[in-house]
């Protein structure tokens, strides 16, 4: 008896089609959506969700991905002008529903992958004045988040900053379903609600380390210099 002939996905004209449509999406998102600043080939599936109305307020370089059912906002008025208030960087991609909701900043840097389900938030539902309901109280003050080059969060993790600066250094791992709402440095891989380092890689020994072998205010002290340092 043959074995039966198992077809490669592009044969299936349903996947060709929807990769026809992902393409024509963002042909079209690109050319009449007012971003403050796009790269060249940009991928958007026609399923996410971001307000073209506040896009004029998002930075997004080079070879951007944006996923089926994910959710990218700018929690402003959008009659306001300023500067970006969230950033994708070269490479990005921002996997099956997951939610990036920026207030004041959340950057991400080149080459940052978000597993499904990830949720990035930048502030709160305010909730302390008892005399209305959460809902029309708006947010909070919240803070400002910083992802570092090359990391990789994990699906369904939390990132959560509602005051100060979270910064995740360079090469970071987060393990899925983590909550992170601190500061990581540089090539630490981290996990747990609320996450701890798990591993960290020592450059003087040269190899990982199991636990936390560097603090990340240090880590953020050297990213603030080399950013004054390149303005």
């Amino acid at each position: 008896m043959c074995p039966r002939k198992v077809r490669h996905p592009m044969d299936d004209p349903l996947t060709l089609v929807r990769r026809a449509l992902v393409r024509l999406y963002s042909i079209w998102v690109s050319a009449t959506y007012p971003f403050g600043s796009l790269g060249s080939n940009l991928t958007i599936h026609f399923t996410a969700d971001v307000s073209k109305t506040r896009v004029h307020r998002m930075k997004w370089g080079n070879s951007v991905t944006i996923n089926k059912d994910a959710t990218v906002r700018v929690e402003l008025p959008p009659e306001e002008t300023y500067e970006p208030l969230l950033v994708f960087e070269d490479g990005c991609v921002i996997g099956p529903r997951c939610s990036i909701s920026a207030k004041n900043s959340i950057y991400l840097e080149r080459d940052v992958v978000l597993a499904s389900s990830v949720l990035i938030q930048d502030h709160s539902h305010a909730y302390r004045d008892i005399r209305q309901t959460i809902r029309h109280q708006g947010v909070t003050e919240g803070g400002r988040i910083r992802i570092g080059q090359g990391s990789w969060i994990g699906q369904a993790s939390v990132i959560h900053c509602d005051q100060g600066e979270l910064t995740l250094g360079r090469n970071c791992v987060v393990a899925p379903n983590s909550l992170v709402n601190r500061s990581f440095p540089a090539y630490s891989l981290v996990a747990g609600n609320p996450a701890h380092v798990v591993k960290q890689f020592d450059a003087e020994k040269g190899v990982w380390v199991l636990g936390s072998s560097r603090r990340a205010e240090s880590e953020m002290v050297l990213q603030q210099a080399e950013l004054q340092a390149s303005r």
